[in-house]
């Protein structure tokens, strides 16, 4: 299952500049997913990381694949939304990130994420993000399912 922005806005709340998946190649329902990141000069944190040598800052690296993991994570087989709007997915959780190498305005950032364990209230992934079949960063994330609403 392909999906394009528009279906990726109807999905997740994020929104510019935190909305950091373009398009999604490749969607297996609570299983895995294969997504892109255009990484264009026009990012607002490049005018501060670095001026002189922009660099996408690791931690949106690390965002960016935790946005690919929500997308799979509320989609049933059928491939409607199956989360509930009053639900918010919080991220909760890295171990093991590593960072290979600098991406840069002009890369083309793959993120693939592989469910390792989806329940109700927490979800763990192995996620990977590369650039032209180099692995750039991986790690391990887990994520939270709360209410968007404090109770």
């Amino acid at each position: 299952m392909q999906l394009d922005i528009k279906a990726i806005l109807d999905r997740i709340p994020h929104r510019y500049p935190m909305l950091l998946v373009d398009r999604v190649l490749d969607m297996v329902p609570s299983k895995s997913i294969h997504a892109i990141k255009n990484v264009t000069i026009n990012e607002p944190f490049f005018t501060g990381h670095f001026p002189q040598y922009p660099v996408m800052p690791g931690v949106m690296i690390l965002e960016a694949m935790a946005q690919a993991a929500a997308l799979f994570s509320f989609v049933d087989e059928t491939g409607l939304k199956a989360s509930d709007e009053e639900l918010l997915y919080y991220f909760v959780g890295i171990d093991g990130a590593r960072f290979r190498r600098p991406v840069v305005p002009g890369d083309q950032l793959h993120l693939k994420v592989i469910a390792e364990r989806l329940s109700r209230t927490i979800c763990k992934y192995q996620a990977v993000a590369l650039v032209d079949d180099q692995e750039v960063a991986s790690a391990k994330l887990m994520c939270a399912i709360r209410p968007a609403s404090p109770q």
